[in-house]
């Protein structure tokens, strides 16, 4: 098991101070989420807390993940950067798969770039991006993204992109695993012939079903004995036994944090309530884990 530190939408100021305890007690990975801006009007439902509003994001900083990841690298050896996920349709993929490879190479392979569909209408409309057929987008983007960021020339024509003959350099040494959120089908399907997938919070029912989806498709992909990552936050997560149960249901990358993300109004904890929180589930946890 892995382990993932998920602290978001606060202080710039504490990242480093944050990322460099985390790497030093024993978490494996950091995510960094993606948010471009805050609408005055919207009518779009957010599909991961209980009232499917909006408000817990006015006001909170969020400093782009692209920008962010070099920045965090340069003070980590070890530490891995996830994105936990991009909004990758309303984005143009040649750029993305130059961002993407940029950061492999500034990072030294410690990049996972998470990656989903925005629930939100204003996002498309703010880029200038059509909400419809966003999935198709996504799909292109992603052909895209992997083949430039495979080296060499690369050319792709598609329904929606058609990118001439060209070749980014540089590009890291290992590919950069893309991992899918979402939990409807169409997630899970891109999640099964990827490199892994991400859960935004779910029932233990719905995470098993999940994964128990995910197992089966990969089977019908003849991907079944691939590397695959499956990252899930679970209440289970918090103890030892917890952690073996999230293992045998096969989880491979455990998310923890220490707050509630979707409370609205600015983030109340010091830095120094945030330290003690990482450490303790250093100490309680992972150590525990690691014997």
């Amino acid at each position: 098991m892995r382990f993932s530190y998920a602290e978001s939408m606060i202080d710039p100021s504490f990242y480093v101070p944050l990322v460099q305890a985390a790497e030093e007690v024993g978490y494996d990975t950091f995510l960094v989420p993606d948010s471009i801006c805050y609408p005055a009007e919207a009518d779009s439902t957010y599909p991961y807390n209980a009232d499917g509003t909006r408000e817990f994001l006015e006001d909170k900083p969020f400093i782009e993940p692209f920008s962010l990841i070099p920045a965090l690298a340069a003070v980590t050896t070890r530490l891995r950067f996830t994105t936990f996920v991009v909004k990758l349709p309303i984005r143009y993929p040649v750029l993305v798969a130059k961002q993407v490879t940029s950061v492999g190479v500034l990072t030294d392979n410690r990049f996972g770039f998470g990656v989903g569909t925005s629930p939100w209408r204003e996002d498309y409309a703010v880029c200038d991006v059509p909400w419809e057929r966003r999935g198709k987008r996504m799909d292109e983007s992603i052909d895209i993204i992997r083949g430039l960021g495979a080296g060499g020339y690369f050319e792709y024509h598609g329904e929606v992109y058609d990118v001439p003959r060209v070749k980014l350099c540089p590009v890291p040494t290992e590919p950069v695993p893309i991992l899918i959120g979402g939990h409807g089908e169409a997630a899970l399907r891109r999640a099964a012939r990827l490199d892994g997938w991400m859960s935004a919070g779910t029932t233990d029912e719905e995470l098993d079903r999940n994964i128990a989806r995910l197992n089966e498709l990969r089977r019908e992909l003849g991907r079944e004995h691939e590397r695959f990552e499956v990252h899930a936050p679970s209440i289970e997560g918090f103890s030892a036994d917890g952690i073996k149960r999230l293992e045998e249901r096969g989880v491979t990358d455990v998310i923890a944090g220490f707050r509630d993300p979707y409370h609205a109004g600015p983030d109340t904890q010091t830095l120094q309530e945030k330290l003690d929180a990482l450490r303790w589930y250093a100490d309680e946890v992972i150590a525990k884990v690691r014997v």
